[in-house]
């Protein structure tokens, strides 16, 4: 069984903004890019409601919830906005992750160890509305640990320190142990597993040979950048057919 593809679409709406910002439309359409991903195979769709709204918008979400037909799987930081919004919309699967205002994209994983207690209590509210729950964090013991304690079924493996040493063979190999020791001991304790960040058309490859048990990968950045040469259906396409 080939691992699953789920795009991220936020960049899509990165250009959006860029020159509509807060006039209620504009182009690029993010959902009309998450439908042709779809026919184009990808098994799921990504997309970070960012407290500061920088890219997605709440009616992409709910655009978003109502028109696609595979899985949505809704980014959003452990706040008691974003908990009303994806208890509303119900997503399919939330993916808990840490937020900082001024960062370009998402830089660290969870700190689920430093805040066990809250992180279950929403894992729990999700849960019980029918919502599966991943936590976005860096392959570190104590992290995946906890995380097997939250009541969250999978949890994302944040790759970017891997795509980060890509270059270095080295870094790159000592990575890779972190990602695959994270991915192993995760499966041990019956989290489900998934990874993104960084994850590109030449590192890929040589993540799904190293790590162990992963169910689906987040793509996002370099797909969209790909679509801007060969357009979105066929950059889908090419990723699909690395998974494969």
């Amino acid at each position: 069984m080939s691992i699953k593809l789920g795009v991220n679409i936020d960049h899509v709406a990165t250009i959006r903004e860029a020159r509509y910002r807060g006039r209620g439309f504009g182009e690029p359409d993010p959902v009309a890019a998450a439908l042709a991903c779809e026919e184009s195979g990808a098994h799921g769709i990504t997309a970070h409601l960012r407290e500061d709204r920088r890219h997605i918008q709440d009616r992409d979400v709910r655009a978003l919830r109502e028109k696609i037909q595979t899985r949505l799987n809704l980014e959003m930081a452990n706040a008691p906005e974003m908990i009303d919004i994806a208890l509303q919309v119900k997503p399919d699967i939330v993916c808990l992750v840490p937020e900082k205002r001024e960062e370009v994209t998402t830089e660290g994983g969870l700190d689920v160890v430093g805040n066990l207690s809250a992180i279950s209590r929403t894992c729990q509210r999700m849960i019980e509305a029918g919502i599966e729950v991943s936590l976005f964090i860096g392959p570190d013991i104590e992290q995946v640990e906890a995380a097997a304690k939250t009541g969250a079924q999978f949890i994302e493996l944040h790759t970017g320190a891997f795509a980060e040493a890509f270059g270095d063979n080295e870094a790159r190999e000592v990575e890779l142990k972190r990602l695959a020791a994270g991915a192993e001991l995760a499966n041990q304790l019956g989290l489900q597993v998934n990874a993104g960040h960084g994850l590109n058309y030449e590192n890929t490859l040589v993540l799904l040979q190293h790590i162990p048990h992963l169910v689906e990968l987040n793509i996002g950045h370099s797909i969209i950048s790909r679509s801007l040469s060969v357009g979105i259906a066929q950059a889908v396409k090419e990723m699909l057919a690395i998974l494969r």
